[in-house]
């Protein structure tokens, strides 16, 4: 019997693990990997909606071979464009509100910021008002909340798109269903990520680009422990009565 593609493991994700499991995945190709996150982030980057669902598929293309031992080249990254389309869907979706949401908190935060600001020549040679600091805390505080939810409920979508072979609607579904039941190491996992990207950051700041294929590989460590990996070889139905010997 086939498997269900969409079945998961709740409250399964451990983060300091993943991050060890993550390490141990790429540490013999870190150069490899960096190139591979790099070149992937760069890419992805330049037309966010349009590219980076592909390349994101490819990296983990990638990564998902290197845990199954098998050879890992460069050029697999590109085959991220096998999943153009789900790709793009799960892109949209995910960047998409968050466009949206941005643009009302700026034009929400400008007009606030307009409206505390002092007008008359007097005022405007004192120091803005307390309330427009507080009311940039609410900002920060906000833009960080929406990245940080999306950036959790979607976490699975690309690997969900080139492992289980799902199309992008599904994936994100299918993420935010397994993301809600493991909410817990998940947000401890990005913390974790984050602390390494604040290292990274303290060390002249190219330090951040070095643990980024670490970070990345921690998350389809916490991906396999979610969404274990189904084996192909299932097993052959029985031979029709015909067939069977006297």
């Amino acid at each position: 019997m086939t498997p269900d593609n969409t079945e998961f493991r709740a409250r399964a994700i451990e983060p300091v693990e993943c991050l060890k499991a993550g390490w141990a995945t790429i540490k013999d190709r870190y150069w490899l990997f960096l190139g591979i996150t790099l070149v992937a982030v760069l890419i992805g980057g330049a037309v966010p909606i349009v590219l980076i669902g592909p390349m994101m598929c490819g990296l983990y293309l990638c990564l998902f071979a290197k845990m199954r031992n098998e050879p890992v080249q460069f050029d697999q990254l590109f085959r991220g464009f096998d999943h153009f389309v789900p790709g793009l869907v799960a892109a949209a979706i995910q960047t998409v509100p968050i466009l949206i949401l941005v643009v009302a908190a700026d034009a929400i935060f400008f007009i606030f910021m307009f409206a505390v600001m002092p007008h008359d020549r007097y005022s405007q040679d004192q120091a803005p008002p307390p309330v427009f600091f507080l009311g940039l805390v609410v900002f920060v505080l906000f833009a960080m909340i929406v990245s940080l939810t999306i950036h959790s409920l979607f976490l699975f979508a690309y690997p969900l798109i080139v492992d289980r072979k799902l199309s992008g609607w599904d994936a994100v579904k299918t993420s935010y269903r397994a993301a809600v039941k493991n909410i817990g190491g998940i947000l401890g996992l990005i913390l974790l990520n984050a602390g390494l990207g604040i290292v990274g950051v303290i060390c002249c700041y190219v330090g951040v680009f070095f643990v980024m294929p670490i970070s990345f590989a921690a998350y389809a460590a916490a991906y396999r422990q979610v969404f274990p990996e189904v084996s192909q070889n299932f097993a052959s139905p029985p031979p029709p009565p015909g067939d069977w010997a006297a």
